[in-house]
């Protein structure tokens, strides 16, 4: 849920934080796990956001959402993240993978908080330039990145059962479209690589998929669900409620998915 002006799939929809807070409970409501909330668009075009501005816009929903579901801070800033996860937040996507900001991950620490590191073309700030990027194995090297900066959290004090891995699917991987694809159909090598550090699929609504804005929820879906076939844990969705038919309808026609329930699992053990 992006409680911006500018992101690009649901920029400005939820700005007014009463709209952002009922649509959380929403999403909630029709199948989400965890609500994802960010106040930076690191889409094509956009620029740097301080982190007091990022703060403004998303702390009153943090507020009011914190004591009703686990939430995820979509952001590289250690303020905003020390805020957030003072407020009740349990866990810190951060699109830089603790490149941008070197306080971040003495924050995540502290706060003993779960932590999504992303790969992406433009760290250390991921916001998506027209810089092109080309692979001689996609899925090797986007796991190489993925290990150094494991390695750089390891370091840092932060625990391995609280990493999540998310491989930076679409522009942030490459404007090229097929290395998504290439990535997915790899995507088993990395999950065998990282266990039992899971992996996140965050394609949903991305220019990848190559139809119209409109007409992407479905396609996400189809996508998510082969990546969670082949081994992801974690789903980044902008639309849980077709997300959560999809499983079920999946589960019914005995389609094995892998660590599909042990999420509750997970963050009961940590």
């Amino acid at each position: 849920m992006n409680v911006t002006p500018d992101s690009f799939s649901d920029g400005g929809r939820f700005k007014a934080p009463e709209v952002a807070i009922a649509t959380g409970r929403t999403l909630l409501a029709e199948g989400a796990h965890l609500l994802d909330i960010g106040g930076e668009s690191t889409a094509p075009g956009r620029q740097p956001l301080e982190a007091e501005e990022e703060l403004a816009r998303i702390e009153p929903v943090v507020q009011a959402l914190a004591g009703e579901a686990f939430l995820s801070i979509d952001t590289y800033h250690s303020k905003t993240a020390a805020r957030c996860l003072a407020l009740g937040a349990r866990m810190i996507n951060d699109t830089s993978a603790l490149q941008a900001d070197p306080k971040l991950a003495d924050v995540v620490r502290e706060h003993q908080a779960f932590l999504v590191l992303m790969h992406a073309k433009d760290a250390p700030l991921p916001h998506v330039t027209p810089t092109e990027r080309h692979y001689q194995d996609v899925v090797g090297e986007v796991g190489d990145f993925l290990a150094r900066r494991v390695d750089y959290a390891l370091a840092q004090g932060i625990p391995v059962e609280r990493l999540i891995l998310d491989p930076g699917w679409g522009a942030f991987l490459s404007h090229n479209p097929e290395y998504t694809f290439e990535l997915l159909r790899g995507l088993e090598r990395l999950v065998t690589r990282f266990h039992p550090i899971p992996i996140l699929v965050a394609i949903s609504r991305k220019g990848a998929l190559k139809v119209p804005l409109a007409e992407r929820d479905p396609l996400s879906q189809l996508v998510a669900l082969i990546a969670v076939a082949r081994g992801a844990l974690y789903v980044r969705t902008h639309a849980p409620k077709m997300m959560a038919q999809f499983l079920e309808v999946s589960q019914q026609c005995g389609w094995p998915l892998p660590g599909l329930s042990s999420f509750q699992e997970r963050v009961n053990r940590s």
